[in-house]
């Protein structure tokens, strides 16, 4: 993070509790020990860009033929790919740029997500005010993930066990169980199951950002409350 006076930067302290780490890291470490000298950070930043980009129009495309949600599956294999690889190979062969990466990564993040939920709320699937209020709280626990950065070093990258190769396959899952169950699937009303599903995570992903800014609040609070002399 940048000191008071946005000058030096200072390595993050990035807490990563997700259930996948440890095996996670040892796939990445062993991807990136293979990887030929022509394949660059930002090349696999782009390629998981194109990824979301695949999932989009395989949602999108959905209502056409329910077979295009097999791009998805694809999409989201080569997010996780280029996405977990990018700051990966950065870190494995020492050429991190920290403001730059930083940067670029978590600008691109806001952008894959709106993308994923977007095509998911064209899909006939899942109702796009659901989708948006699941953007809402992914971005809400985004913001706050950044901000604790900057104020207290600590780069959370996963909460109740579940970060971001976690939430791949839970929407791999839906997805599969949307090409199964069909549009109606559970409907009550106006909604389907499908809807409900976003909806009570979306409604998970605001509770916790409310409950983390709180915490997080009160960290500080006791860090520079005045002491009583």
């Amino acid at each position: 993070m940048t000191d008071d006076n946005f000058g030096n930067t200072q390595p993050l302290d990035r807490i990563q509790e997700n259930f996948l780490a440890k095996s996670e890291r040892r796939l990445l470490n062993w991807l990136c020990a293979r990887l030929p000298m022509w394949v660059t950070p930002d090349k696999l930043t782009g390629f998981g860009v194109l990824g979301a980009l695949v999932i989009f129009l395989g949602y999108a495309l959905s209502e056409w033929s329910l077979h295009t949600m097999w791009f998805c599956i694809l999409g989201y294999a080569m997010q996780w790919f280029g996405d977990s690889l990018d700051g990966s190979l950065a870190r494995w062969r020492k050429i991190e740029r920290p403001k730059y990466g930083y940067f670029i990564d978590h600008s691109v993040d806001g952008f894959v997500i709106l993308l994923i939920m977007a095509g998911m709320g064209l899909s006939p699937y899942v109702r796009m005010d659901a989708a948006a209020f699941a953007t809402i709280g992914y971005l809400l626990l985004s913001i706050h993930a950044y901000l604790a950065a900057r104020v207290l070093g600590e780069f959370k990258l996963s909460y109740l066990s579940f970060g971001p190769t976690e939430l791949r396959f839970v929407l791999i899952a839906l997805t599969l169980a949307m090409m199964v169950g069909g549009p109606d699937a559970g409907r009550v009303g106006k909604m389907s199951g499908f809807d409900f599903f976003v909806a009570g995570a979306a409604a998970v992903l605001n509770v916790l950002f409310i409950w983390q800014t709180l915490v997080t609040a009160r960290r500080l609070d006791l860090m520079e409350r005045p002491r009583s002399k």
